[in-house]
């Protein structure tokens, strides 16, 4: 059986490619944690990420969106001097003001999950090609997402960084052809097969 070419340097990073990547979330507090981390994530490595993530999860309260949402300044200081953290203060303030606005979505419909998952008609997509390789950084869904969400206020949500966020969520299903992961994904839950959508590479 293959494996997706990820290149696996660090235990962490095969353990993600094989129990979390592409596999659909319905809950908020996971989906939340997984676009905060895209967002976090922003101009530096995954690996990275990967390893700051238990640093991640003591500084925002485990993702939590609604304690998040309720950070004042002092929670900046204390975040920016957590040993090990990311000295990023606007990617700080951004997924404090991400939270306010992730609890907007909520308001207006009841879950973020069931307002993502609406975009795909509540399936993982497998779009033709991509398997074989030939996977682009955006495409029209991950574009018109970003286009919502920054209507919403969000920040750090260009096309790019959603696509991804659609490839961990389980979203799109981007694992190759010959990965275990894949097939175990198309098995578990539903899915439908689209054309390309407005690839960019």
């Amino acid at each position: 059986m293959g494996y997706c070419d990820w290149g696996f340097t660090f235990d962490a990073l095969k353990t993600y490619h094989d129990s979390e990547w592409g596999v659909p979330i319905h809950d908020d507090r996971v989906m939340f944690e997984h676009l905060m981390m895209e967002v976090l994530q922003c101009g530096l490595s995954w690996s990275l990420i990967l390893k700051k993530r238990k640093i991640f999860h003591i500084c925002f309260d485990c993702f939590d969106y609604d304690r998040i949402a309720a950070y004042d300044a002092k929670d900046i200081e204390r975040i920016l001097n957590t040993e090990g953290m990311i000295r990023s203060r606007r990617k700080i303030e951004a997924v404090i003001h991400n939270a306010r606005c992730y609890q907007r979505v909520r308001q207006e419909h009841g879950s973020f999950c069931n307002w993502l998952w609406a975009h795909s008609d509540g399936k993982t997509i497998l779009y033709d090609g991509h398997a074989d390789g030939n996977v682009p950084v955006s495409n029209g869904l991950s574009a018109q997402i970003a286009g919502e969400l920054k209507e919403y206020g969000f920040l750090y949500v260009g096309p790019v960084t959603i696509y991804s966020h659609l490839q961990a969520c389980g979203i799109i299903n981007d694992h190759a052809s010959d990965c275990p992961c894949r097939h175990k994904i198309i098995a578990g839950f539903p899915t439908v097969h689209i054309q390309r959508d407005q690839e960019k590479f």
